[in-house]
C-alpha cells in the first residue's frame, strides 16, 4: 500500500548517529503526541528493521477506555481508514476485553487503555541516514531546522537527584515475601505452574523534566526496545530489553524473556555468571513454560504446523543484567490479519504466567496497583499491516499534572522460587532506574 500523496518524503545522509538522535529528540519535545523508539544499536538482534523511529504530532488519533466496545475492532477500523503509519500502545488491562477478567486495583496514572495516532511527521533512523516524511513543511526545510539544534545533551539538572529513601513502595518487603509464599501455595495446589508477580515503587509528589530523565535513563540502559511516549501530560520512559511481537509479511516473531542474572564486572566473571544462568534449572523451567505459552498463543493465528522455536535459552547481554531469551516464530494464516495476531497473543505470556487466565486472576488478587501501560506494549503499525511491539518493562510512568512517578517491577514465581531471591531480582531489574533517579545510590527504603 503506497503512502498517500499528501505526504512528502526525502532521505538525508548522516555522519554522526548519536548527534542526530540528540537533535531529533530535542526537536520532538515541542510536539504532542510523541513516540520515539530507539534500538540503541543493540548488536544482538537478528530481527531489527530500524535503528530508530520518531513520530510526532497527529493528523488523527483515537483513545480507548475499557467502558467502550471492542478496542481491537476500533484499531482495525482506524487503520483501514488511514492506511498510514500508526504509532501507539496497548495497556495490560486490555486483557479484560480478550478474556472475562476485570481490573479493580487503583490506577495512579490513568492513561487510556489504548492509544494510536497517525503522525504529522515520521522520521526513520538508520545507521548512516534518515528518512523524513512530512505532511506539512518539506523534508528539506525540516532537516535544516533539526540540524540547527545545538549538539548538546539534554540537561540533567532539571530535576534533583533523588534520595533512595524518598521512593515509596505499595507493598513492604515483608508483605512482598508473604505474598510470594501465598502464590507458592497456589503452585503447590496446581492452580498455576508459573505466575508473574509485580510490585510498584513511586515518588509523590515529584517535579521533573521527562525528556531529561529519559535521556539519562536511555544512555544508562542502552536497551534495544527503548521508548519515549508522550500523551498530553502523561509520559512513558521505557528501556525495555524485550520484544512482544513483530509481524513482517506473514511471519510473526515473539522473543519472550525468562531468566535473569547480574552482569559480571569483568569478562571472566560475566562468563561464569552467564553459564550459571544457562545451567539454572529454575530459570530454564521458567523459560520453557513461557515458550510453550507463546507457542500456544501464536498457534491461534498461524498456519497449523508453522509455529517453531527458532532459539531456546539464548544468552543476551544488557547493561545491568544477562537474560535468557527464546525466539518463537510462525506464519500468519490467510484468514487472519495483523489485529488478530495482536489480540490472540495479548497480553504477553512473559508478564502473566501459565495457565494464562488463572495467572491473570491471581495477579489481580495479589498486586496492589493497576498495571496500566506497564507490561503492555508500545510500537508501530505500517500501512501494509506489519508491526513491531515491545514489552513495557524497565519503565517509568509520569503524570506531570499530578506530579506522580511510578515504576513497577516483577518476576516469574515458580515452585522453587526463594522469596528473598525474588525480591533481590526485582531490585536488580530496576538498577537502571535507580541509577537514573538516584545516581546509583543504594537501596530503596523497604
Amino acid at each position: 500500500m503506497k503512502e498517500t500523496i499528501d505526504q512528502k518524503k526525502q532521505t538525508f545522509q548522516i555522519t554522526s548517529l548519536a548527534k542526530v538522535k540528540e537533535q531529533l529528540f530535542h526537536w520532538a519535545q515541542s510536539f504532542d503526541p510523541v513516540c520515539y523508539l530507539d534500538s540503541n544499536a543493540y548488536g544482538h538482534s537478528l530481527y531489527r528493521t530500524y535503528e530508530g523511529l520518531l513520530a510526532v504530532g497527529q493528523q488523527n488519533q483515537f483513545s480507548y477506555y475499557l467502558s467502550q466496545n471492542d478496542p481491537f475492532e476500533q484499531l482495525r477500523s482506524f487503520h483501514k481508514k488511514s492506511r498510514r503509519w500508526l504509532f501507539g500502545y496497548l495497556s495490560y488491562d486490555l486483557k479484560n476485553k480478550t478474556e472475562k477478567l476485570s481490573s479493580q486495583n487503583p490506577d495512579y496514572i490513568q492513561l487510556p487503555e489504548m492509544h494510536f495516532f497517525q503522525p504529522v511527521y515520521l522520521i526513520k533512523i538508520f545507521s548512516n541516514q534518515i528518512e523524513i516524511s512530512s505532511c506539512k513543511e518539506s523534508p528539506a526545510e525540516l532537516w535544516k531546522i533539526i540540524q540547527a539544534i545545538p549538539n548538546t545533551p539534554l540537561s540533567h539538572s532539571h530535576f534533583p537527584t533523588i534520595d533512595p529513601t524518598q521512593i515509596k513502595s505499595r507493598i513492604s518487603k515483608a508483605d512482598y515475601l508473604k505474598t510470594i509464599m501465598k502464590i507458592k501455595d497456589h503452585l503447590l495446589r496446581g492452580d498455576i505452574y508459573e505466575m508473574n508477580f509485580c510490585q510498584e515503587f513511586y515518588l509523590d509528589p515529584i517535579d521533573l523534566t521527562p525528556a531529561s530523565l529519559f535521556d539519562k535513563f536511555n544512555k544508562i540502559s542502552q536497551a534495544p526496545f527503548s521508548a519515549f511516549y508522550r500523551l498530553n501530560d502523561k509520559y512513558l520512559l521505557c528501556a525495555s530489553p524485550e520484544r512482544f511481537l513483530k509481524k513482517e509479511g506473514q511471519q510473526l516473531i515473539s522473543q519472550p524473556i525468562k531468566g535473569t542474572i547480574k552482569r559480571g564486572k569483568t569478562a571472566s566473571k560475566n562468563k561464569k555468571l552467564t553459564q550459571q544462568l544457562l545451567n539454572s534449572k529454575k530459570d530454564r523451567s521458567e523459560n520453557v513454560m513461557i515458550v510453550d505459552l507463546v507457542r500456544n498463543d501464536l498457534s491461534r493465528s498461524c498456519v497449523p504446523g508453522s509455529v517453531q522455536v527458532k532459539e531456546l535459552f539464548g544468552i543476551y547481554p544488557f547493561a545491568q543484567v544477562n537474560h535468557l531469551i527464546s525466539t518463537v516464530t510462525g506464519t500468519l494464516a490467510p484468514s487472519f490479519d495483523f489485529v488478530d495476531a495482536l489480540k490472540n497473543a495479548f497480553p504477553m505470556g512473559s508478564m502473566t504466567g501459565a495457565p494464562k487466565i488463572r495467572s491473570m486472576e491471581l495477579i489481580e488478587m495479589y498486586e496492589q496497583s493497576k498495571r496500566g501501560l506497564y507490561s503492555g506494549a508500545v510500537g508501530y503499525i505500517t500501512p501494509e499491516g506489519d508491526f513491531d511491539f515491545n514489552v513495557v518493562i524497565r519503565s517509568m510512568l509520569y503524570d506531570a499534572d499530578g506530579r506522580y512517578l511510578s515504576f513497577q517491577v516483577g518476576g516469574a514465581i515458580v515452585i522453587n522460587s526463594v522469596p528473598e531471591l525474588e525480591y533481590a531480582e526485582c531490585l536488580l531489574k530496576v538498577a537502571g532506574i535507580r541509577r537514573a533517579l538516584c545516581d546509583g545510590k543504594e537501596r530503596f527504603k523497604d
